[in-house]
């Protein structure tokens, strides 16, 4: 290959013959180094500037590792409630459907993490998502269940409990004392409570909590005043005392959600409240326990709790 350099010494143009293996060695020693400058360029680069997304990623695994011990002690919590909830489960399916409640682990079908065992941040988000996706497909599969069941007892002509609440718009505030020996406010003294005292205002609507049949309207201005009782069948009868007007009559068939009354201050009542009675068979039960399936778990939680603390009755 022939090319003409510039002769500075004798200030003219010489010609140069170059061979063509020489040209290539040149053009692969430019290559390489281009190509080395590129690599040393991208590894500057990745180690000491960091994009948008990387960034954000270094926030969100620093926020997941302060998070991570709180939510730890969050789960022991859970875990211990949901040992509570399992004995007082076992307590409201015996009183009503003479059976233990169904035995399910909701966290017990993934891996959960022991003390000391700690969840790598990559994988704090699929944990997550994992204990959710459980979570819901067991909640599912229970009221899948529960549907099952009270369709195959609706074919054989058995009624559902009385599980409405009485009254609508009720706060767990406004409950009052529950069953047991509570301390009169005439007497000051504790005597019997059969029934679930719930705080409302004069003249609110009082409904049936389930289908059935009006046992008894007692007009008093003694006891428990102004009552309906309701006959559901299976030996559940429902008594609502204190009340203001009576809607119904004896006799008469009720449908769930219908309103009989209204909230009064009838025989000795201290203020204006609804008196809630549920019996089996002719014995007084606990209200509250018939109450799980109106509520939120939250909501029926404050109002056992409100129940079962408060001393002092209404009547």
């Amino acid at each position: 290959m022939t090319q003409y350099v510039f002769d500075k010494d004798n200030f003219r143009f010489r010609q140069v013959t170059t061979s063509i293996g020489h040209v290539l060695w040149r053009a692969v020693k430019w290559l390489v180094a281009s190509f080395s400058l590129a690599a040393l360029f991208y590894v500057i680069v990745s180690l000491f500037i960091s994009t948008d997304t990387e960034r954000q990623l270094a926030r969100e695994n620093r926020a997941y590792e302060r998070n991570y011990a709180a939510m730890q002690e969050r789960l022991k919590l859970v875990e211990e409630n949901l040992s509570g909830l399992e004995l007082r489960d076992d307590a409201i399916y015996g009183e009503i459907f003479h059976t233990r409640a169904p035995q399910v682990d909701p966290v017990g079908s993934i891996a959960m993490p022991v003390d000391g065992e700690e969840v790598p941040e990559n994988n704090v988000v699929a944990y997550t998502e994992r204990k959710t996706r459980s979570l819901s497909a067991t909640a599912a599969q229970v009221d899948s269940q529960f549907l099952h069941v009270f369709a195959k007892m609706a074919g054989k002509g058995f009624r559902m409990p009385p599980m409405r609440m009485p009254l609508e718009g009720l706060t767990y505030a406004q409950t009052g004392a529950g069953t047991g020996n509570r301390l009169s406010p005439f007497y000051k003294v504790e005597v019997p409570h059969n029934g679930l005292d719930l705080i409302a205002g004069q003249g609110e609507s009082v409904f049936a909590v389930a289908d059935g049949t009006v046992r008894d309207v007692i007009h008093s201005g003694k006891g428990l005043g102004n009552v309906v009782e309701i006959d559901h069948g299976n030996g559940y009868v429902t008594r609502y005392g204190h009340l203001a007007d009576i809607t119904v009559s004896k006799g008469q068939k009720v449908s769930r959600g219908r309103k009989i009354a209204t909230v009064g201050i009838s025989g000795n009542s201290f203020a204006p409240h609804l008196h809630y009675e549920v019996l089996r068979d002719g014995t007084p039960v606990d209200p509250v326990n018939y109450l799980f399936a109106a509520l939120s778990p939250k909501d029926y939680a404050n109002v056992a709790f409100m129940a079962a603390s408060t001393e002092q009755s209404l009547d």
